[in-house]
Formats: structure tokens, C-alpha cells, sequence
């Protein structure tokens, strides 16, 4: 994609997330209490709690934090009920957005959702309007100068789905979401650290933005992530380095 850095846009993306780390930690918190909620208390055998349990081992976050929001999800100890909820609409020139929230208020998550949407421009959509415009999966980013045929050789023989290159030079690996954490460990054993990994929904197609749509893109990503039920935001939109 011309004049499109993917490794400048994640960068970009981790040092903002970097930057609200103390949210990052609520969001964490809840949903290592859904996931143990949903699944059990035991990471061995519920794979989207060891996820959220890897994320906040990656965010630093204390042992003993994280045992407390598993114990509260398991029903050891008190706490609120969350509910998991998805809204999904479209940005500056269409581009498709899909917000994943954790709730103990719907009716209160739903409208300030659909404000954040009308107040920067755009518009709150039906359930699955573009879900569909999104893949589940693990993403490993890898630095311009990463070694490809070792990578590949080292991801494939892992599991991962696929290794992908992009013009700027760096790697991504794509992997099945639950598989993640284990192709991470591989390709870590191997000698490949990942700058950016996550578990995350990957745009199939992306919709490149450029000034002032660019800043306007990002004043509703950013709108949407400083509410506080939000968990996630994707969107299929890529703003150049300025936004």
C-alpha cells in the first residue's frame, strides 16, 4: 500500500496503548474476571483466560492482581457481573469499526457508544454490519531485517497460519487465536521476539486515510477507547504517521 508503513502503524498504535497503562490494567482486570467466569479458573484448560493472564504478565501487571480478578471471576470472592457486548459501525470513508465492550450497564455502554460515534463523524451500525470485514487470530509483528526464510521455517513448523512481509520491510505471523501463546513460546525458543503480539481481529481489507480524514479517524478511535467499558477497538482503517 503506497506510502503505508505497517511497522510505523503498529509502533504507532503500541506507544499510544503504552501511554494508558493504568486503563489498561482495568481492562485487563476485567477480562481476566469474564474469562475465568466463563471458563474456570484454571489457565491449562481455559485458553481465553491464559490470553488475558499472558497480557497482563506482558503489562507487568502483579501475580497477586491477577489471582484476585481470577478468584472474583471463579465466584471466591465478590464482584461485579460483567456482560460482553459488540457494537460495530463505520468511520471516515467507510471505514469499518467494531467495538467490544465489557459491561455492568448495557443501556449506558449502548449510548455512550453511539455518541461517540454520531459526535466524530460516524455512524453506529447493526449487529454483523462488518464483523465479517475481520479475521480472529494471533498477530506477531517482527523489526525490518528480521531473517524471512528462518522465520517462516520457524513459524510454519510452529502452527502458525501464515507469515506475510510488508513493503517497509518487517514480518507479520498470523496464527489461530487459542494457539497463540504456544507459537509465541516457539518462535521466542528460536530466537524471534516479537515487537508487537497480540490476539486481535485483523482487518481482511484495509482503508488507508490520509490528513485531516486521518485526524478525524482518530479523534472517534480515541473517543471510542476512553470510554470505560470498552475493551477493544479494530477498525480496517490505516492513518499515515501524521495522525
Amino acid at each position: 500500500m503506497a506510502g503505508h508503513s505497517k511497522w510505523a502503524n503498529i509502533k504507532h498504535k503500541k506507544a499510544a496503548a503504552d501511554a494508558k497503562r493504568g486503563k489498561i490494567f482495568t481492562r485487563l482486570i476485567k477480562e481476566i474476571t469474564v474469562a475465568a467466569k466463563m471458563g474456570g479458573a484454571d489457565v491449562g484448560t481455559n485458553p481465553r483466560l491464559r490470553l488475558a493472564v499472558d497480557k497482563a504478565f506482558d503489562a507487568n501487571m502483579p501475580k497477586d492482581t491477577i489471582q484476585r480478578a481470577i478468584d472474583r471471576g471463579a465466584g471466591n470472592l465478590e464482584g461485579v457481573n460483567y456482560e460482553e457486548c459488540r457494537y460495530e459501525g463505520y468511520g471516515i470513508g467507510g471505514a469499518a469499526v467494531m467495538v467490544d465492550c465489557l459491561t455492568d450497564n448495557k443501556t449506558r455502554t449502548v449510548a455512550d457508544v453511539r455518541h461517540a460515534f454520531s459526535k466524530f463523524g460516524g455512524n453506529m451500525g447493526t449487529d454483523g454490519c462488518v464483523s465479517f470485514q475481520f479475521k480472529h487470530c494471533g498477530q506477531l509483528l517482527f523489526a525490518p531485517g528480521t531473517d524471512e526464510d528462518t522465520l517462516m521455517e520457524a513459524a510454519l513448523e510452529a502452527g502458525a497460519e501464515d507469515v506475510l512481509s510488508h513493503d517497509d520491510g518487517s514480518f507479520e505471523v498470523i496464527t489461530p487465536p487459542y494457539e497463540f501463546s504456544d507459537i509465541r513460546a516457539t518462535l521466542e525458543k528460536a530466537g524471534f521476539k516479537a515487537d508487537m503480539a497480540d490476539v486481535s481481529m485483523k482487518p481482511l481489507n484495509e482503508t488507508e486515510l490520509t490528513g485531516d480524514d486521518a485526524l478525524r479517524m482518530q479523534k472517534l478511535l480515541d473517543a471510542l477507547e476512553s470510554l470505560d467499558d470498552v475493551q477493544d477497538v479494530f477498525t480496517s482503517a490505516v492513518m499515515d504517521e501524521e495522525a
